[in-house]
C-alpha cells in the first residue's frame, strides 16, 4: 500500500464519547521518569527503529515541557501496572493557527491491540484538549487506516492539504469499504 500522509480534524470538541476502559485496565499520565516507558510502546509499533530513537525524539519533543506532558500525555496500564498504550493531548498549529488541540502519538503495543483500548485513550485526550482548546486536528498515513476508521468515527475528517491527499483518502476508503470523501 501506498504510504501517504494525511491530516484530520474535528472542528468542535463537544460531545466527546466517553468510553469505559475495559476492567483490568486503567488510564493514568505520564509522570517524569516515565519517558523509557513512552519510547518503548512508541518503538513497539515501529514509529522509531528503536527505543533509543524513540527516546532521543521524545527529549527533542517533549523534554522542555516536562509538566505539560504530565497534564496532558496519557498512558493505559493493564492488571500488573505495565503500560501498554499512549497519546498525547498536545499543542498543534494548523492553517497558520496556534489555537488547535493536537491528538499526537496514539499507540497501543502490538500485543494489546485488539482489546478495545484505543478507543478509551482516545476519549481521555479529547476530554483534555477539550480543556484547552476548541477543535483538534491529528497526523496519521494511509497504513494507519484501522486508525482512521477510529478517528473516524471520533468525528474527524479528512482535511486536504494538497493533490496528494485526494489519492491517500481514496486508498483509505477502498481498505475501509467506507465513502469518506462524499
Amino acid at each position: 500500500m501506498k504510504l501517504v500522509s494525511l491530516t484530520m480534524v474535528r472542528n468542535d470538541l463537544n460531545h466527546i464519547p466517553n468510553i469505559t476502559v475495559p476492567s483490568n485496565y486503567r488510564i493514568i499520565t505520564f509522570k517524569r521518569g516515565e519517558e523509557a516507558v513512552w519510547a518503548e510502546i512508541e518503538a513497539s509499533v515501529d514509529e522509531f527503529a528503536d527505543k533509543a530513537a524513540a527516546r532521543n525524539h521524545f527529549d527533542k519533543e517533549f523534554g522542555s515541557h516536562l509538566q505539560d506532558m504530565e497534564a496532558r500525555c496519557l498512558f493505559i496500564v493493564n492488571e500488573r501496572g505495565e503500560s501498554v498504550g499512549t497519546t498525547t493531548a498536545w499543542y498543534g498549529s494548523l492553517r497558520g493557527e496556534d489555537t488547535w488541540g493536537r491528538i499526537h502519538w496514539v499507540a497501543v503495543k502490538p500485543e494489546y491491540q485488539g482489546k478495545k483500548l484505543a478507543k478509551p485513550l482516545l476519549s481521555s485526550a479529547l476530554q483534555i484538549l477539550s480543556r484547552f482548546h476548541d477543535k483538534a486536528y491529528l497526523t496519521t498515513q494511509t497504513t494507519s487506516y484501522r486508525a482512521i476508521n477510529l478517528y473516524l468515527n471520533y468525528g474527524f475528517e479528512p482535511l486536504i492539504t494538497k493533490p496528494e491527499c485526494l489519492e491517500g483518502w481514496r486508498i483509505v476508503e477502498r481498505q475501509l469499504d467506507r465513502n469518506i470523501l462524499g
